[in-house]
C-alpha cells in the first residue's frame, strides 16, 4: 500500500517536470529574406528562432524585459541549426519553440520549423542562454522571480 502511494506521487513529480511549455508562431517568407537561389539565406532561419523565444516570452510571462526589470542579462551561448530542406520566397513557415526545464541556471530552447503548405520539417535547432548579472558575471543559482515562473507553470514544486 505504501509502495503504491509513493509511485503515484513519485509518477506526478515526474509529470510535472516534464510539462511542455511551447508555442507555434507563423512566418512568411519575404523576398529579403531569400538569397540569390530564391531559397531563404541560412541566417535567417537563426532569426525565426528568435521570433519564436519572443513569441514564448509573451505568452509566458517571461520575456527579455522581465530578465532586465530584475537585474538579468540573457546572452546566447549555444546555438545550433540543422538545415533539412530549403523554404523559398512567399511559402509560409511555422516555428514550434519549445522550452527545455533544466536545473541550472540558464534557458534552453528547441525549435522545429515546417513549411505550413505539407508540414515538412525544413529545419530543427536549439539554444541555450546563460543568465548574467549586471556586472555581466555568470551566475550559477537560478533567480528568484524564475523560480517563482518555474511555479507558476508547475516546473518545480
Amino acid at each position: 500500500m505504501i509502495a503504491d502511494k509513493t509511485l503515484r506521487i513519485l509518477k506526478k513529480k515526474l509529470k510535472m517536470k516534464h510539462k511542455l511549455l511551447s508555442i507555434k508562431t507563423e512566418t512568411i517568407i519575404r523576398f529579403s529574406e531569400v538569397d540569390s537561389m530564391g531559397v531563404v539565406w541560412h541566417g535567417n532561419y537563426m532569426k525565426y528562432f528568435e521570433d519564436g523565444r519572443e513569441a514564448f516570452g509573451n505568452k509566458y510571462g517571461l520575456n527579455y524585459l522581465d530578465f532586465y526589470k530584475n537585474g538579468i542579462l540573457t546572452p546566447i551561448v549555444k546555438l545550433s541549426c540543422d538545415f533539412k530542406k530549403p523554404l523559398k520566397y512567399g511559402e509560409k513557415a511555422i516555428t514550434e519553440t519549445k522550452y527545455i526545464d533544466c536545473e541550472a541556471a540558464k534557458l534552453k530552447h528547441e525549435y522545429i520549423i515546417y513549411r505550413s503548405s505539407d508540414m515538412e520539417i525544413v529545419a530543427t535547432g536549439t539554444s541555450v542562454q546563460a543568465f548574467l548579472n549586471m556586472n555581466r558575471e555568470l551566475m550559477l543559482t537560478i533567480p528568484p522571480f524564475f523560480a517563482e515562473w518555474k511555479k507558476k507553470w508547475g516546473l518545480i514544486d
